[in-house]
């Protein structure tokens, strides 16, 4: 599945609109450049489960988790991880072992340690702010 995203609303809107059709234990990898969307993108995701939890990026956290009616979400962001061992540090594989769903942002940078079973989203930007976002079926 392709889309052409043409602002931040849409980005989200289509991160919400997968959020109908995912699985407790589901794992998604995002990969693009920085402002590429993909905050937007988990952004609109967890708030098509839950208004109440406001989503900022785990830049520096590493990972946020957020509690909704429909499954736990943690939200993981590899930018500013040195090496895989400090996913280890913080129990990266108990995370995506589970029924809780996954985000792992800059998923591109420890390819290794993402699970077999997680579905790739690539963001890819293009002129006049236009965002392309390709899920791996």
């Amino acid at each position: 599945m392709q889309i052409k995203s043409l602002s931040p609303e849409e980005t989200r809107a289509f991160g919400a609109k997968l959020a109908k059709e995912t699985n407790r234990g589901d794992v998604y990898a995002l990969t693009g450049s920085l402002g590429s969307g993909k905050t937007e993108f988990v952004r609109g995701f967890v708030s098509a489960l839950s208004t109440d939890a406001p989503v900022c990026s785990p830049s520096f956290t590493i990972v946020n988790t957020y509690h909704t009616d429909s499954f736990t979400i943690h939200h993981f962001d590899f930018y500013r991880i040195k090496n895989p061992d400090e996913l280890i540090e913080i129990g990266f594989h108990e995370y995506i072992h589970n029924d809780a769903v996954c985000f792992i942002e800059w998923a591109d940078m420890f390819p290794e340690v993402i699970p077999d079973k997680a579905r790739y989203i690539r963001f890819k930007e293009e002129k006049g702010n236009v965002r392309i976002i390709s899920i791996d079926k």
